[in-house]
C-alpha cells in the first residue's frame, strides 16, 4: 500500500480551498433575471407547489439526490473517540466517493451530540433536506439504538455503513467463497473475532443468508459470548447461544469460516491449520490484519482469503455496496433501506464477480484476464459494472417490498442513465494510476535537482508507480533528500558529468555515434553531448538501463524533444510524432492534438496523426470519437486551414475506415451532440460523444489547451508524446508536481504497453 506522509496529507486538506467538497450553482446565474427566478420573487412559486404537494419537493429541488453524511465522531476509522470536528474530514471524503462512484451529492453534517436521544432528534430535525441518510463512525451500543430509531421515524433511507457495509460485501464474497470450498451454508462452523456494529450486523445478515445461529462463535476482547456470561447487551445477548465459554483457538479446530473484525496479528498459523478442510478466512482488520495474507496462503494450500487491503487479492471494501445501494434506493424514492434491499445488493455483488471482467478491469490490475475463482470471488472496486449491477437491484428490491413511492418503468432507459452517471472525470487517471500500480517501471527523473521534480519521484516511489532514477549532481539531490525528509531507500542518483560515470557514459556516446554517423554527429560530439542529462536519460530508455524518462519541468520543449527524436525515434509505421494533451471533464476525458511539436501538417499527415492518435487513446481503454477542427462546418466557409481538414476526412474513411472521425467542423458543434444532431444530422459525429479533437495547426492547438487549461477546472495531463518508439515524454514548463506525477503514471503505462 502506498506509504501516506503525514505532511502530504495535511497539505492535500489544505491547499487551495481548503477541504475536500464544495456546492455549485446547477442553474444559471448570470443575469438580474436568473436571480430573481432563483429566489425572490421566482422561488415563491416551487414553495407553493410543495405546499400544496409535499411530494414535489423532489421535483423542484435537490433532494432527490442529496444525502447526509452524519456522525457524532465517536468511532472515526481507527482513531476512536475524537469528536465531531475532528471527524469532518473522514465525512467529506465519504462524500467524495459517494459523488464519483454513484453521482451522490452530499452535505456532511457533524453533530456534537453524544446522547443517543439528542443526536435521533437532530437528525429528525433536519431530515426534510435530504433524500437519504448515511450514518458513520458512531460507537457501539449506541449505533443500534440511533439506526433503529431512526428508520422507524424517519420515511428516507436511513443506513448505519459501519455497520451494514461489510455486513453485505462479506456476505456476498462469503457465497461465493463457499461454492469455491463446496460447503453448505446451512451446515458451516462460523467463527467471529470481533462483536461491535460492524460484527453483529455482519453476523445477521449471515443468518438471512442461511448461517444457523447456533453455528456462529463470535468472540469479543473478553472471550465468546457465551450463557456464562452475565450483562451482556441486548445484541450480544441473541449471539450468547453456547452454554459454556471458550476461547478463539479452541473453537477455530474444525471450523469452516472465520471472519475477522477485531485486531491485527490474533490469530496464529496453528489456528489456520487446524480449521476444516477449504477453510474461509476473511481477515478485515485494518491495517493489520488478523493473520497476513502470506502467513495465511503459506500456511496450507486451501486456504480462501479476503482482506481489507487494496494490495492483496478479494478486498473486502464498503465502496463496493454503499454508493450503489443509496443510489438504488433514492432512484424509487424508497421510503427505507430494508434487509431485502440489502440481500439484493449482497446477490448482485455476488454474481457480478462471476461475470466476464471487462479488458480496462484487467489492464487496470495489470492482470491479462480475471476470472471467477479463490483470488477473485469479490469484485474489484474500479469495476464499471457495479453501479448498473447494484442499484437496479437495491431498486427492484424497494419496489418488490412496497418501500418504493417512484418505481421504475423502463429498466433499459434506468441502465443506460446509471452509465451516464458514472464518474467520467476522473474514471481514467484512476485506470491508469491502477494499471502503473501493477507493474511500476523504471523512470528517469532528469531534473532531479529541481524541488518539484524530486517531489513528484518521491510521491510515484510511495505510490508504487514508478522506481525513480534521478539524474542530477549528486551531492546537490542528496542535500535535497535531506534538506526534505524524502526516503528513497537505494534510489539510484546518476550524474551525468561525474567521473564514475565514464564508462557508462562512453557506452551511451559510442551507441549514440553509431545510430547519428551520418546524421551530422561525429564522435568527439556524441561522448560530449553525452554529458547532457536529456541525452544521457534517452540512452538509459534506449539501452534497456531505464523503461521511462520525463524532463521539461524547467527545460524548453525543445531542448528534450529533441533528443527524444534522436536517440529513440518514432516507432516503424510513424512519420511525426505529435503532442496530446488530456483534459479530465465532467464529460469524461478529451484528448488535444497537435497541441506541442508540428507547426503544420498537410491533409495525408493529418490522416496518419487521427490515426495514431486513435492507437494510443485505445491503450487507456476509451473508444476514440474524432473531431478535425475548423473554423467552418462543412464546408460553409472554404479556405486554406478547412479545406486541409475536409481533405484529411476524405483520406482517413479511404485508409482507416474503421475510425470514427468527420470534420471540418467548429468546437462548439463538435462538442454539443444537440446542436451537431440538429443542424448536422448526416455527420458520422452526431449522435456521438466526441472526445477527441484535432487542429489544423499548432497555433490553434497551443492556445485552445491553454486556455481551456487556465479556464476550467478539469485536472490536465500532458503534453503526451505520440509516436516514439519508446517511453519518453515532455512536462509543461512550470508543472506541478501532481502533474508531473500524472505524466510519471502515463509514461509507465506507455511503457508497459511498448
Amino acid at each position: 500500500m502506498a506509504k501516506i506522509r503525514k505532511q502530504d496529507a495535511l497539505d492535500y486538506h489544505a491547499q487551495g480551498k481548503p477541504g475536500k467538497i464544495e456546492v455549485i450553482p446547477t442553474k444559471p446565474y448570470s443575469s438580474q433575471r436568473d436571480l430573481s427566478l432563483a429566489y425572490s420573487p421566482g422561488v415563491a412559486e416551487p414553495c407553493l407547489k410543495i405546499a400544496d404537494n409535499p411530494e414535489d419537493v423532489y421535483r423542484y429541488t435537490s433532494k432527490a439526490n442529496l444525502v447526509a453524511v452524519i456522525s457524532n465522531g465517536t468511532a472515526v476509522l481507527g482513531l476512536g473517540d475524537i469528536g465531531p470536528a475532528a471527524s469532518k474530514p473522514v465525512m467529506e471524503g465519504k462524500g467524495v466517493l459517494f459523488k464519483i462512484f454513484a453521482d451522490i451529492d452530499v452535505f456532511d453534517i457533524e453533530v456534537d451530540a453524544n446522547d443517543p436521544e439528542k443526536f435521533i432528534q437532530t437528525v429528525k430535525a433536519i431530515a426534510p433536506t435530504f433524500g437519504g441518510i448515511n450514518l458513520e463512525d458512531i460507537k457501539a451500543p449506541e449505533a443500534f439504538e440511533i439506526e433503529e430509531r431512526l428508520k422507524e421515524e424517519l420515511d428516507i433511507p436511513v443506513m448505519h455503513d459501519d455497520q451494514h457495509g461489510t455486513a453485505i460485501i462479506s456476505s456476498a464474497a462469503l457465497l461465493n467463497a463457499l461454492e469455491l470450498a463446496e460447503k453448505d451454508i446451512k451446515k458451516v462452523k462460523v467463527v467471529i473475532s470481533g462483536a461491535g456494529a460492524s460484527a453483529m450486523s455482519c453476523a445477521k445478515l449471515y443468518c438471512s443468508l442461511g448461517v444457523k445461529l447456533e453455528n456462529i462463535y463470535m468472540f469479543d476482547s473478553k472471550g465468546l459470548l457465551s450463557k456464562e456470561r452475565d450483562g451482556l447487551s441486548g445484541n450480544k445477548a441473541h449471539f450468547a447461544v453456547h452454554k459454556k465459554s471458550s476461547d478463539l483457538e479452541t473453537e477455530m479446530k474444525g471450523a469452516d469460516v472465520f471472519i475477522g473484525l477485531s485486531r491485527g496479528g490474533i490469530v496464529s498459523k496453528d489456528m489456520i491449520k487446524s480449521m476444516a478442510e477449504n477453510p474461509i478466512v476473511f481477515a478485515l482488520a485494518n491495517p493489520e490484519p488478523e493473520i497476513s495474507y502470506k502467513d495465511a496462503m503459506d500456511t496450507r494450500d486451501d486456504v480462501i482469503m479476503a482482506t481489507g487491503r487494496s494490495d492483496h487479492p478479494n478486498q473486502v471494501n464498503n465502496v463496493l455496496g454503499f454508493p450503489f445501494i443509496f443510489r438504488g434506493a433514492l432512484d424509487v424514492r424508497a421510503k427505507s433501506i430494508n434487509e431485502e434491499m440489502k440481500l439484493a445488493a449482497v446477490h448482485a455483488i455476488a454474481e457480478l464477480a462471476k461475470e466476464t471482467v471487462p479488458d480496462e478491469v484487467s489492464e487496470a490490475y495489470g492482470e491479462k484476464s480475471i476470472t471467477f475463482g479463490r483470488e477473485q470471488f469479490i469484485p474489484k472496486p474500479l469495476d464499471p459494472r457495479l453501479i448498473y449491477y447494484v442499484a437496479p437491484a437495491v431498486a427492484k428490491a424497494a419496489m418488490d417490498s412496497g418501500v418504493a413511492r417512484m418505481p421504475i418503468e423502463n429498466w433499459d432507459a434506468y441502465e443506460a442513465e446509471l452509465k451516464k452517471r458514472l464518474g467520467l472525470d476522473n474514471k481514467l487517471v484512476r485506470t491508469i494510476t491502477e494499471k502503473a500500480e501493477r507493474n511500476p517501471k523504471r523512470v528517469v527523473f532528469a531534473e532531479a535537482d529541481n524541488y518539484k521534480v524530486l517531489k513528484a519521484a518521491q510521491t510515484a516511489y510511495e505510490e508504487g508507480v514508478a522506481i525513480p532514477i534521478l539524474l542530477g549532481r549528486k551531492e546537490k539531490v542528496e542535500h535535497m533528500i535531506e534538506e526534505y525528509s524524502m526516503e528513497f531507500p537505494e534510489v539510484e542518483i546518476l550524474d551525468p558529468k561525474a567521473d564514475e560515470e565514464n564508462e557508462r557514459r562512453e557506452r551511451y556516446a559510442e551507441a549514440f555515434f553509431d545510430m547519428r554517423k551520418r546524421k551530422g554527429f561525429t564522435a568527439y560530439e556524441a561522448k560530449k553531448i553525452m554529458r547532457e542529462r536529456n541525452y544521457f536519460g534517452a540512452m538509459m530508455v534506449q539501452s534497456g538501463d531505464a523503461d521511462a524518462m520525463v524532463s521539461g519541468a524547467t527545460r524548453k520543449y525543445r531542448d528534450v524533444l529533441r533528443p527524444a527524436l534522436q536517440v529513440v525515434g518514432t516507432q516503424k509505421d510513424v512519420e511525426k510524432v505529435a503532442g496530446m494533451y488530456i483534459l479530465i471533464t465532467k464529460r469524461g476525458p478529451v484528448f488535444l492534438a497537435d497541441t506541442t511539436v508540428n507547426f503544420e501538417l498537410n491533409a495525408e499527415e493529418v490522416a496518419d496523426l487521427a490515426n495514431n492518435l486513435a492507437k494510443t487513446i485505445r491503450k487507456f481503454k476509451v473508444t476514440p470519437r474524432i473531431a478535425l477542427l475548423s473554423y467552418s462546418n462543412y464546408g460553409s466557409a472554404p479556405g486554406e486551414d478547412a479545406n486541409k481538414m475536409a481533405k484529411a476526412v476524405e483520406i482517413i474513411h479511404e485508409k482507416y475506415p474503421t475510425l470514427t472521425v468527420d470534420g471540418e467542423v467548429q468546437a462548439n458543434f463538435a462538442l454539443n451532440n444537440e446542436m451537431m444532431q440538429d443542424q448536422f444530422p448526416f455527420s458520422e459525429l452526431a449522435n456521438k460523444e466526441v472526445n477527441t479533437l484535432i487542429f489544423p495547426n499548432l497555433s490553434s492547438g497551443n492556445i485552445a489547451y491553454k486556455l481551456l487549461q487556465e479556464m476550467t477546472e478539469g485536472e490536465a495531463i500532458g503534453p503526451v508524446l505520440v509516436g516514439l518508439r519508446k517511453s519518453i515524454h515532455v512536462l509543461q514548463l512550470g508543472s506541478s508536481v501532481r502533474e508531473i506525477v500524472n505524466m510519471v503514471k502515463v509514461a509507465v503505462v506507455d511503457a508497459q504497453n511498448k
